[in-house]
């Protein structure tokens, strides 16, 4: 049997230099088997995805662009479809009120294998100004600069 965690996980690092991570949820996601076989080969990009919710209260995955899987011939899928993802209710209800009350939005962070399932980790978004993110530069550069004297 084959061990799983030989997959690294995706990130979105535009992510974490455009957003504030507020929240953060695991989520499971509906796929295709070509879809699979394709994030195992570690092409998708998370990028420009956002997390949308329908009115009949189901979180959809928007803008996820997974490749088609060259083996699967005639059973491919499509790379830009919209993909559904699994949470709880009280999740879902949860990232509901945070979007329609705050303005903020819902953007995947992360995507892993966990045992056999894909799995998401999505986080409930406050977006940065220029300001903050010339902070977060600063912050960064520092860090590098006393890691290097320090050799």
């Amino acid at each position: 049997m084959k061990n799983n965690t030989d997959t690294p996980a995706i990130h979105n690092r535009k992510a974490t230099h455009q957003y504030q991570i507020l929240e953060s949820f695991e989520v499971g996601v509906m796929l295709a088997g070509s879809e699979v076989k394709s994030i195992r080969a570690g092409h998708i990009s998370l990028g420009e995805s956002w997390v949308d919710i329908s009115t009949n209260g189901e979180l959809w995955l928007v803008g996820a662009h997974i490749n088609e899987y060259s083996q699967a011939s005639q059973f491919n899928h499509i790379p830009a479809r919209r993909r559904k993802l699994l949470a709880h209710k009280h999740e879902i209800e949860k990232m509901q009120k945070a979007i329609e009350l705050k303005g903020l939005t819902i953007i995947p962070i992360k995507l892993y294998f966990k045992k056999r399932f894909v799995k998401m980790e999505i986080a409930i978004c406050r977006g940065k100004d220029q300001r903050d993110k010339r902070q977060d530069l600063i912050k960064k550069d520092d860090i590098l600069r006393v890691a290097r004297e320090g050799k």
